[in-house]
């Protein structure tokens, strides 16, 4: 949508629903998985998601200025979601940002479909078993597709730091599941 999201942008900014619909209804189902993430409570990141599209509705006008919709999303999404975790606190009920857990999408494309049940639980596992900010980059980069340097801006690290996030989290994974290929007997090769 990168490039259709320019033009959707100008048709919000002229206050065009269906424009505003099109680009909620594309990234509002990551924006909540990625809301639900830090806050841990699904109504929470839905209101959350919901707040920052009221927002962007209620000053269309300015639409067209955002120079990356999607950077701009999950930084708002993020910064609503640790206001949330904030007011939460104050109010003594504290565990902000210490289990991030973001469910892997179980949407199926032909590649996973590809792969064996029992190899793609392998993964899941290893994923899942990923220190809490080396998880959420893998998944950002991973899942949602973003570039390095867009998870950078929007989780306030370098993009040298993601890099070696992403470097800790692949070599994690391939050894979980190497261990699933080296258990498959070998052919014999014929001469």
């Amino acid at each position: 949508m990168n490039e259709e999201s320019f033009a959707e942008l100008q048709r919000i900014g002229d206050g065009d629903e269906q424009a505003f619909r099109r680009v909620f209804e594309y990234y509002s189902p990551r924006l909540n998985q990625f809301a639900y993430s830090i806050v841990k409570t699904k109504e929470a990141a839905a209101e959350i998601v919901n707040d920052v599209f009221i927002k962007i509705w209620k000053q269309r006008e300015k639409a067209p200025s955002i120079s990356n919709i999607r950077v701009y999303l999950y930084v708002a999404v993020k910064n609503n979601a640790l206001n949330y975790l904030s007011s939460k606190a104050h109010r003594q009920i504290t565990e902000p940002f210490n289990d991030i857990d973001i469910e892997l999408s179980r949407d199926q494309s032909p590649d996973e479909k590809m792969i064996s049940a029992e190899l793609l639980a392998k993964i899941t596992s290893a994923v899942e078993s990923l220190p809490p900010r080396c998880k959420m980059i893998f998944k950002l980069v991973r899942e949602d597709g973003l570039r390095y340097r867009d998870v950078a801006e929007i989780l306030n690290l370098t993009i040298n730091t993601v890099d070696a996030q992403m470097v800790i989290a692949v070599k994690r994974i391939s050894e979980k599941v190497q261990a699933h290929f080296t258990a498959f007997p070998q052919k014999p090769v014929k001469k």
